[in-house]
């Protein structure tokens, strides 16, 4: 399927579409063109629904990763083919939706002080402080850090959206602390690849998820902790204390509480009006300087 997903991957590109979400696609259709041993462009509803019969029956995909299959291969037909599509005959799943764990504040203050690294600690508690996307904090660069107006800037977020977030003055004081223990200054990243953090690239997000990992073993935290969950943990414990759903909806990028992104702006005064839970917490002095 050469020609079609060269055709496919122009389609992608034209609409700015992120990187995941083009090799996510592009993947689903070749999966679906490969069950069939057919080409996509020869392929209907009938074949559609045995192949989101099969992803659910053997393969045992959730429904909404079956949903995101679906959504590539409509995709593929309107944008692509520029073919009809029938939600009657190709339904939606069901959307599950399932309740992220969540740490209460004395947790995460465990979390952070297990950090094997103050390298590894200061991404946790800016995670925390932000609620930031793993790929977020990876790709934030030391110019994003706005101390003039108090925020920190996400730029190409999900959804290839730009917001601003609020600047936690601990978080800047440890940030300050873990510049000052740096043998060699990072001139572009916040937090540059390798293992001494010098490269002229950006950590990988694996990094981020293992700190989480590694963090909650050693704190003997027995809930489910990955970088995602302090993004959840820094949304309801705002809501816990006073801040409003519509300033939580924006601090995190999402279009609607259905956690669907659009562009929106957030005034200065109300972001700096709102503290980051980081604020709240009881820490103890941070390990010596180092890296991972």
């Amino acid at each position: 399927m050469t020609d079609l997903r060269k055709l496919m991957l122009e389609e992608l590109e034209r609409r700015n579409y992120s990187q995941a979400t083009v090799r996510a696609y592009v993947a689903a259709v070749e999966d679906f063109a490969r069950y069939f041993h057919r080409r996509p462009d020869q392929l209907g509803p009938d074949h559609i629904r045995q192949y989101q019969a099969y992803l659910f029956r053997e393969r045992k995909l959730t429904a909404n990763s079956v949903t995101q299959r679906l959504g590539a291969l409509r995709f593929f037909y309107i944008k692509t083919l520029k073919q009809s599509w029938s939600v009657e005959l190709t339904p939606y799943p069901k959307k599950v939706l399932r309740l992220p764990s969540i740490l209460s504040q004395e947790e995460v203050a465990r979390l952070i002080e297990a950090a094997h690294t103050p390298f590894q600690r200061i991404l946790l508690m800016t995670l925390y402080a932000t609620g930031l996307r793993r790929a977020e904090l990876a790709n934030l660069k030391i110019t994003d850090i706005d101390t003039a107006r108090n925020v920190i800037h996400v730029q190409g977020g999900k959804g290839r959206k730009d917001r601003d977030v609020m600047l936690s003055p601990k978080l800047l004081e440890a940030l300050r602390e873990y510049w000052r223990g740096l043998r060699v200054k990072p001139k572009t990243w916040l937090f540059p690849g390798n293992r001494w953090h010098t490269a002229d690239r950006p950590i990988d997000t694996k990094v981020v998820w293992l700190a989480c990992k590694a963090a909650a073993e050693r704190a003997g935290i027995r809930k489910e902790v990955h970088p995602h969950t302090l993004r959840h943990c820094f949304a309801t414990h705002l809501l816990e204390a006073g801040a409003d759903l519509r300033t939580i909806q924006i601090l995190l990028g999402h279009r609607d509480l259905e956690e669907t992104t659009i562009y929106l702006h957030l005034s200065q005064y109300r972001l700096n009006a709102t503290a980051s839970p980081l604020d709240t917490l009881k820490l103890a002095a941070p390990l010596g300087h180092g890296t991972e």
